[in-house]
């Protein structure tokens, strides 16, 4: 499977700018054999957008989820996207996937919420993440922060989850995430972890873009820099992830001392 990271500048508010954008990526990424793209966390209506988080939050199969399913189905391309998911008087930072045919095949609600805008903005996520076939490959679906608790990883690994994807809005000032965990969770697991981020200042945040596919040996297959950019890779191979774990307890390391 080709798949292609999207690391944009912070776009508008305007959903009618918003899904201008990501159909020129999308129909651009499909012409050159594209099979599925992963857009960053909140995509719509924006990450730093907190008073329209709640004002355009939609719900599941509302506008927003019919207009890129179209998407996808018109270019033959599955997508990944972050969104605003309205649930009653809740509103969620959701994520969703698309398969090319425009059906949705997962679809997730952010754990571990950041700081104090998220905190206000959104209800947290009480399912576990899911794992989920795409183009035949078993996948998994987190965000941004919650790819930084091994746990949440390590719970898509043991369900068979040979791909993670994780779009995110990581900040500059938290290089650390791109260039060692997200290495660390794609090597530990087994795993193909995708983390799609911003590039570029919006208001007061200014994003440190660095996106990365981190393959199972915990190596960048393609990361980015600082600057608005589109990585095209071929997926590669999950390594084997161990269907048992030993677990040695405290009391047999003191039996040995």
């Amino acid at each position: 499977m080709r798949i292609a990271l999207v690391q944009p500048l912070p776009l508008s508010s305007d959903p009618a700018q918003i899904f201008a954008h990501i159909e020129t990526w999308v129909s651009g990424l499909s012409r050159l054999g594209v099979d599925f793209v992963v857009l960053p966390e909140l995509i719509l209506p924006g990450y730093n957008r907190p008073e329209d988080h709640r004002a355009q939050a939609q719900p599941l199969g509302g506008e927003w989820c019919a207009t890129m399913g179209d998407i996808a189905r018109k270019y033959d391309c599955a997508i990944c996207y972050g969104w605003a998911e309205r649930l009653g008087d809740d509103v969620f930072n959701a994520a969703s996937v698309l398969d090319k045919t425009g059906e949705r095949v997962g679809h997730y609600r952010k754990i571990q919420l950041f700081g104090e805008m998220e905190r206000a903005s959104f209800a947290f996520g009480t399912e576990a993440p899911p794992v989920f076939e795409l183009n035949g490959i078993r996948t998994g679906l987190l965000i941004c922060y919650d790819i930084e608790f091994p746990e949440h990883a390590r719970t898509l690994a043991r369900a068979k989850a040979a791909l993670i994807l994780v779009p995110t809005a990581n900040p500059v000032g938290y290089d650390h995430v791109p260039d060692l965990l997200v290495r660390a969770r794609a090597n530990e697991n087994a795993a193909v972890v995708v983390y799609a981020n911003y590039a570029g200042p919006d208001r007061d945040i200014d994003f440190g873009g660095k996106s990365i596919i981190a393959g199972p040996d915990g190596q960048a297959v393609a990361q980015a820099g600082s600057g608005p950019t589109t990585l095209i890779a071929e997926l590669p191979k999950s390594a084997e992830y161990p269907s048992e774990v030993i677990s040695v307890q405290l009391d047999d390391l003191r039996s040995v001392e």
